[in-house]
C-alpha cells in the first residue's frame, strides 16, 4: 500500500487514491460471491485499509493545520520585521545627527539622510557596500573640507585611519565657510563601527566669541595696570615692532610720542640719542640684543639724560619671543646713595681710628692666645711620645705573670697613663681648633662602619657600670670628616656613660628633612638644667661632683662644640632634669653607594696570609717602629726595619732581597718621603706592593696616594686594619 501512495502528493490527491482503491476492492469482492473465504479476507483487508486511510487522513489534516499556522506566524514575523525596519528608519531620520553603520568587514550598511550633510560632494556618492577606506578617501578629497595648514588630503586620510584603530574616537573637523563638525566613532559588540556626525558650528563660534571677549577684557585690564605703574613700559613683538606702551613712557619721551608698529631701532633713535649709557652698554649693543630673535637673556643698564635724570632700564624676552622694556626713574635713589656715601666717608674715618686702636689690642690678645695654643700643641706632642712608650712598657708587664698584686698595679698604671694620654689629646684638639691648624678631610662616610667601631670600643666601659649601651645601626651616608666625627660621637657617648648611673645609653639616627640626618645620643642620667646648657660646652667646666660624679678636666664637650662648628654640623641639646639628656649632631646626607669591604673583616678571613712573608718597615720613630715590628712578627712575617730611606735602600742592596710588601712612613727624613722611597724601589727592583702610614690627614697626601694606587692608613694605627691591609697587598 505504501507503494500506491506518494508522500509528496497533496492530502486531497492521497485521499482520492484511497477512495479509488477501496472501490476497486469492493468491486472485486462482489464479482466472486461463491468464494466466501476470499471475500471475507478481502473485506477485512478493505476495512483495515479504510481505517489506515482514515488515520492517515487525520494526520494529514493536522499537518496541514500546523503548516497553515506556521505560515501565519511567518507572515506576522515578516510584518513585525518590516515594522521594526520602518521604525528604525524613522528613528534614524528623526535624529539631529548624521548616522552611519559599518559592519565588521568595514562596509557601509546603513546611514540616514543627515550623514555627511556638511560634505555635499561626499553625500552624493554614499552607497551601501562602500568600504570605510573608500569613505575616508572621499572625505579627505572633499572641497568642503578645510584642511589644516601644511596638510594635504593624503596626510589627513592617513591620520584619520590611524584614529579609526582606537576603540572610541571623538574629534572636530573644520569645514569651509567657518563651519565645524564633530565626529564620534563607537565599536559595536559584533565588531562594526557606528559613526555620529554633529554640527557644532554654533558652539565653536560661541567659544571663539567668548575667547575674544576674554582677550579684550584682559587687554583692557593689562592696559589699565600698565598705566598705573610708576615705570615706563613698552612691549615689542618678536620682530621688534612696538605693540604697546603706557602713559608713563609717553611722559618720559618728552620729545616725541611712540607709534604703534614702530621698529625698535626707530624707538631707540627717538628715545636714547641725548642720553649716556652706563659702563658696559651702548646703543649698538642694545640694538644687537633686540635683533637676536630667539633666546635673549635679560639685561639691565642705566641711562642718564642731559638734565641729570637717571633711568634704570630692564629688558627681558617674553614666552612668545617678543620682549618688554621698563624704564624706572632712580635719580632720587642715586642722590640719596651719594649723600650716604659722603656720610659713610666721615663715619669710616672715625671707625678706622677706633678700629686701629682695637686692632692693636686684638693683635696682642691673639698673639698671646696663639702662643698659648702653640705651646700646648708642642708640649702635648712631645708628651705623647714618652707616654706611648710608657704604655708599651706597661702593656708588656701585663703579658708577664708577676702575681696578682703586681698585675693589679700594672692595670692601674695602664689606666692612669691612658687617662693622661686622653687629657693631652683633648688639649691638642682644643689648641688645633683654636689656631686653625685642624685639617679636615671631607668625604662620604657610611654611618654603619663608624657605629660598629664605636660600639665595640665603648661597650666594655658601659657594661662595667651595669649600663645597657645600644648603638642602632644605620645605612645612611653622610658628608663629614670621619676622624673628627668619630671623636665627636666618642666624646658624647663617653660623657653619657660617665654621667649615667643606671639605665641605658642609646645611639641612633633620625631623618631631618630630605637631605639631612640627625645622630642622637640619649641617656637616662640626671639631666642638665637649662641654665647649664651653655656652661657645659666651656673649657674646664664641669657639673658639680654631686650632680655628675665625673672626673677629668671637662674638655670633651668643648671639643665637640668647636669641632661641630668647624665642620658645619649643628649641635643641639635636649634635657629634662631627673630623666636624662639627648645630644644631637645634624649632618648633610650623601648618595648611597657600594661600601668597600671592611679591612678588619678581611684580615680575619685569612689568618695565615702574612705567614713567612718578608716585609720592609721604614719608620723614623723608634718606639712606634718597635711596636709595629712586634705586631708584624706576631703575625708570622719576617721584618726588615729601617729608620731612614737611604738606610733602607742600602740594606736592600746589601742583602739582595726584594720584600713581599712595604710599610712606609710618609715623613721619613729630609731627603725622601714615603712616596719618594716607593718610586725609588720601583725604579730599582720593579713593582713592590706598599702602603703608607702617616699622621697627616691632608687632602694632598690622600690624592698623592690615590694617584700612585697606595693604601693610606692614618695614625694612630689600628692593628687589625694594618693586618688586613697587608694581607690584601700580600695576597697573590
Amino acid at each position: 500500500m505504501d507503494s500506491l501512495l506518494n508522500p509528496t502528493d497533496t492530502v486531497e490527491r492521497q485521499r482520492d487514491k484511497l477512495v479509488e482503491i477501496c472501490g476497486a476492492l469492493m468491486r472485486r469482492v462482489q464479482q466472486t460471491p461463491d468464494d466466501q473465504t476470499t471475500a471475507y479476507v478481502q473485506f477485512e483487508r478493505a476495512a483495515l485499509l479504510e481505517a489506515q486511510v482514515r488515520t492517515r487522513t487525520a494526520d494529514l489534516e493536522k499537518a496541514l493545520d500546523l503548516l497553515n499556522e506556521s505560515n501565519a506566524q511567518l507572515a506576522d514575523a515578516n510584518m513585525a520585521l518590516e515594522t521594526a525596519r520602518s521604525n528604525l528608519d524613522e528613528a534614524l531620520e528623526s535624529m539631529d545627527d548624521g548616522f552611519a553603520l559599518f559592519d565588521r568587514d568595514e562596509t557601509l550598511q546603513l546611514f540616514n539622510s543627515r550623514f555627511c550633510n556638511g560634505l555635499g560632494d561626499v553625500k552624493a556618492k554614499l552607497a551601501k557596500g562602500m568600504s570605510f577606506h573608500e569613505f575616508v578617501e572621499k572625505v579627505s578629497g572633499s572641497r568642503y573640507l578645510d584642511l589644516p595648514e601644511n596638510m594635504g588630503p593624503q596626510d589627513w586620510a592617513r591620520r584619520r585611519l590611524i584614529r579609526h584603530e582606537d576603540q572610541r574616537v571623538v574629534f572636530n573637523i573644520a569645514l569651509v565657510e567657518d563651519r565645524w563638525m564633530q565626529v564620534g566613532e563607537h565599536r559595536t559588540q559584533e565588531g562594526g563601527t557606528v559613526i555620529l556626525q554633529t554640527d557644532v558650528t554654533d558652539i565653536m563660534r560661541e567659544q571663539r566669541r567668548q575667547r575674544e571677549t576674554l582677550v579684550d577684557t584682559q587687554a583692557r585690564m593689562l592696559r589699565a595696570t600698565l598705566d598705573h605703574l610708576e615705570q615706563g613700559i613698552c612691549i615689542f613683538s618678536e620682530r621688534g615692532r612696538l605693540v604697546g606702551w603706557n602713559h608713563m613712557l609717553e611722559r618720559m619721551m618728552s620729545t616725541a610720542l611712540p607709534r604703534m608698529g614702530m621698529a625698535f631701532t626707530q624707538f631707540v633713535d627717538l628715545f636714547c640719542p641725548m642720553m649716556s649709557f652706563s659702563e658696559g652698554s651702548g646703543l649698538e649693543w642694545l640694538k644687537a640684543w633686540a635683533d637676536h630673535w630667539d633666546g635673549r637673556k635679560p639685561i639691565t643698564f642705566e641711562l642718564t639724560d642731559k638734565t641729570g635724570i637717571i633711568f634704570s632700564v630692564f629688558a627681558q624676552e617674553m614666552p612668545d619671543h617678543g620682549f618688554v622694556i621698563s624704564f624706572s626713574d632712580v635719580t632720587v635713589q642715586h642722590r640719596a646713595a651719594a649723600a650716604l656715601r659722603d656720610v659713610n666717608k666721615t663715619l669710616e674715618q672715625r671707625v678706622a681710628l677706633r678700629t686701629a686702636e682695637l686692632g692693636v689690642a686684638l693683635e696682642q690678645a691673639e698673639r698671646a692666645n696663639e702662643t698659648k695654643s702653640r705651646f700646648v700643641a708642642a708640649a702635648g706632642h712631645d708628651l705623647l711620645q714618652p707616654l706611648s712608650a710608657a704604655k708599651l712598657f706597661a702593656a708588656s708587664l701585663q703579658d708577664q705573670d708577676l702575681g696578682d698584686e703586681a698585675n693589679q698595679i700594672s692595670d692601674k698604671v695602664v689606666g692612669a697613663l691612658a687617662s693622661v694620654e686622653g687629657i693631652i689629646e683633648a688639649l691638642l684638639d682644643i689648641s688645633k681648633l683654636d689656631v686653625g691648624q685642624a685639617t679636615f678631610d671631607i668625604q662620604d662616610l657610611r654611618l654603619s662602619d663608624l657605629f660598629s667601631s664605636l660600639a665595640t670600643e665603648l661597650l666594655p666601659s658601659a657594661q662595667a657600670k651595669g649600663l645597657d649601651l645600644r648603638v642602632i645601626d644605620s645605612d645612611a651616608w653622610v658628608v663629614t670628616d670621619a676622624v673628627f666625627l668619630r671623636r665627636i660621637l666618642q666624646n658624647l657617648i663617653t660623657n653619657a656613660i660617665r654621667y649615667t648611673h643606671q639605665g641605658r645609653v642609646v645611639v641612633g639616627v633620625r631623618r631631618d628633612g630630605a637631605s639631612r640626618v640627625r645622630i642622637e645620643v640619649h641617656d637616662t642620667g640626671p639631666g642638665i638644667d637649662e641654665a647649664d646648657h651653655e656652661k657645659i660646652f666651656k673649657e674646664f667646666s664641669r657639673l658639680s661632683p654631686s650632680r655628675s660624679g665625673s672626673n677629668g678636666l671637662g674638655l670633651g664637650l668643648a671639643i665637640v662644640d668647636r669641632a661641630c662648628r668647624s665642620l658645619g654640623h649643628p649641635l643641639s641639646l635636649r634635657s629634662v632634669p631627673g630623666r636624662g639628656s639627648c645630644f644631637a649632631v645634624t649632618l648633610e646626607t650623601a648618595p648611597p653607594r657600594q661600601a668597600a669591604p671592611h679591612l678588619a673583616g678581611a684580615a680575619l678571613s685569612d689568618p695565615s696570609a702574612l705567614e713567612g712573608k718578608i716585609l720592609l718597615l721604614v719608620e723614623n720613630d723608634p718606639v712606634l717602629s718597635g711596636a709595629i715590628e712586634h705586631w708584624l712578627e706576631g703575625w708570622g712575617a719576617h721584618v726588615l726595619c729601617s729608620g731612614a730611606a737611604v738606610e733602607a735602600l742600602d740594606m736592600l742592596g746589601e742583602i739582595d732581597i726584594v720584600p713581599d710588601a712595604m710599610v712606609l712612613d710618609y715623613q721619613i727624613d729630609g731627603l725622601y718621603s714615603g712616596l719618594d722611597l716607593h718610586r725609588e724601589v720601583i725604579r730599582r727592583y720593579g713593582p713592590v706592593p706598599a702602603l703608607v702610614i702617616s699622621a697627616d690627614r691632608s687632602p694632598e697626601l690622600r690624592l698623592g696616594c690615590e694617584v700612585m694606587n697606595l693604601p693610606l692608613l692614618t695614625k694612630p694605627l689600628d692593628p687589625e686594619e694594618l693586618k688586613a691591609a697587608l694581607e690584601t697587598l700580600s695576597r697573590p
